[in-house]
């Protein structure tokens, strides 16, 4: 006699919001050379520490929320901290899919950031890394290009209206990895088209005049290394660098007597120790040093690279 057999299947599970939570603490040290009286201050922010909370929730399978909150504190009472603010920044990206039969993915992204000002900004991102390079050599991994708009604004005086910026521009980013831990990136950070609406409170000049209108560019160049000395199931330890320009940058209104280019050239070689302690939870410590030329930036003398130590503390997790 044959028996009915019945088959179970499994029912397939579908989208399920998922991401990760970053909280970590940065310890910025003296730099090198750095005088406690003001002389050779090739950097004006020292012994300060930053708390930074980030994370991306992945909300359906076409909509992502990031965000970032970073707080700074003077560790000693003789250190100031300048051009350094409380930062809050909040994205929601919405992935379009690819433009009709072609590869290229259309992703709109939403932004605001305070940090002194408030800014928001309306990005449309076009990636067309399935039409670069990709074999054994090198291989595409963005190469995006997205038109924006932002409008920044700050009543630093109330009922002050007019003290806001409109901003059409251009960014751009291309990122390749490269052979043995390298990875290289080009990025138009900013092709800005500014009109003001106070020219003055946003010092803007034109020679010796006040300007309503400015056009500005900053390009990062950046070549990354990154290797493993050590890993076992619980623990890893790793070597990372990013070095190169941070940033490159020009603007078509400037003080007589000023540069339109300045630059900032940077290396940041550093070692983390990351504890594995759940599936879903890493622990890890960073030690570093940045080297940078803090304080002269014009193109045609960049000058007083000096060290200045870091050292990191955290814990990520993901869901």
């Amino acid at each position: 006699v044959e028996k009915e057999v019945i088959v179970y299947r499994d029912k397939e599970e579908g989208f399920r919001p998922n991401g990760y939570v970053d909280l970590q603490y940065r310890y910025y040290g003296d730099t090198e050379g750095q005088s406690k009286v003001g002389k050779n201050d090739w950097n004006k922010n020292n012994d300060y520490g930053r708390l930074q909370l980030e994370g991306t929730i992945n909300t359906t399978e076409n909509q992502s929320f990031y965000y970032r909150v970073r707080t700074y504190d003077a560790l000693t009472s003789d250190q100031t901290i300048t051009n350094k603010k409380d930062e809050l920044k909040l994205q929601y990206n919405f992935d379009h899919g690819n433009l009709g039969d072609s590869k290229v993915n259309f992703v709109s992204r939403l932004q605001y950031v305070k940090d002194g000002s408030h800014a928001l900004r309306y990005e449309a991102r076009f990636d067309f890394a399935e039409y670069m390079f990709n074999n054994d050599f090198i291989k595409t991994t963005e190469m995006v290009v997205a038109p924006y708009y932002e409008y920044t604004w700050n009543r630093t005086v109330e009922g002050d209206g007019d003290n806001y910026d409109n901003e059409l521009g251009f960014y751009a980013n291309f990122v390749n990895e490269l052979p043995y831990g390298f990875a290289f990136q080009v990025e138009l950070d900013t092709l800005g088209f500014h009109n003001y609406g106070d020219a003055k409170m946003h010092g803007v000049k034109d020679g010796n005049k006040d300007s309503d209108s400015n056009t500005t560019a900053d390009v990062n160049i950046i070549l990354a290394y990154g290797a493993n000395l050590y890993s076992n199931e619980k623990m890893s330890v790793d070597f990372s660098a990013e070095s190169g320009y941070d940033s490159y940058s020009w603007s078509d209104k400037v003080a007589t007597g000023e540069d339109h280019e300045t630059y900032s050239l940077k290396t940041d070689p550093k070692v983390t120790l990351t504890y594995h302690a759940t599936p879903s939870l890493d622990l890890y410590a960073t030690a570093g040093a940045e080297y940078r030329n803090w304080k002269r930036t014009n193109e045609r003398s960049a000058s007083n690279w000096r060290w200045q130590p870091f050292g990191i503390v955290g814990f990520r997790t993901t869901f």
